[in-house]
């Protein structure tokens, strides 16, 4: 019996502030975790696949404590986007003040889950 292998879309970083200002004028999704901003990237942008980004203001902490809190967001990025991003979708994961840092692991994935599942439903 042959094993079934699941090939995940490729997940990117993006870098460049204009894809972020885009992002930030598509659709928003709030969570007591964060704040995700996704977009459906148009036909004529050459790129495939996933595109995930993430910030934290200076409102989070120091730079210390925004730090832990974009790790915190990458990894459950890493852990939900190929199962529930779609591709051809860029996402940003905002961090907030007091929550992104310190709310339980499960729960900020939980946050993910619902969000994606909420910003994909409403069909933009």
């Amino acid at each position: 019996m042959e094993a079934q292998t699941t090939t995940w879309p490729r997940i990117e970083r993006l870098k460049v502030r204009a894809d972020f200002l885009r992002a930030a004028r598509a659709a928003r999704r709030a969570t007591p975790s964060f704040l995700l901003q996704a977009r459906r990237r148009r036909p004529d942008e050459a790129v495939s696949g996933i595109r995930v980004g993430f910030t934290c203001s200076r409102k989070v902490g120091n730079a210390v404590q925004r730090n832990r809190a974009k790790r915190r967001l990458r990894e459950a990025a890493r852990a939900v986007l190929p199962a529930l991003g779609h591709p051809g979708w860029d996402y940003v994961l905002v961090g907030r003040a007091g929550t992104t840092a310190s709310r339980p692991f499960d729960q900020l994935l939980s946050d993910l889950e619902t969000a994606l599942r909420e910003v994909h439903r409403g069909g933009r």
